[in-house]
């Protein structure tokens, strides 16, 4: 299983809207998923993702490979960082 946490509008994909509680999903990791796969398998709209995506708190690319037991943490759109700009996306 993979820990989704989502942020912002991106929040509505879970049953707890509550800003003051983690909005966290858990989803099964197969053969060769990425970070695209499980955004998709969750149903976040591609036009709704910003680009700060983190994998076991690295900013990481969409294309990036995920495994069982990791972290991910997902920023939408309307929620830009600063991190493109000073860091390099893990792939």
């Amino acid at each position: 299983m993979i820990e989704v946490h989502l942020y912002g509008k991106l929040r509505r994909f879970t049953d707890n809207q509550d800003p003051s509680r983690d909005s966290i999903i858990t989803a099964p990791v197969r053969d060769g998923d990425s970070i695209e796969s499980i955004v998709q398998r969750i149903g976040i709209p591609p036009e709704e993702l910003g680009n700060n995506i983190f994998l076991n708190g690295k900013y990481s690319a969409l294309k990036r490979k995920v495994s069982d037991g990791d972290r991910l943490g997902i920023f939408p759109d309307d929620m830009q960082l600063l991190y493109k700009w000073y860091f390099h996306k893990a792939s």
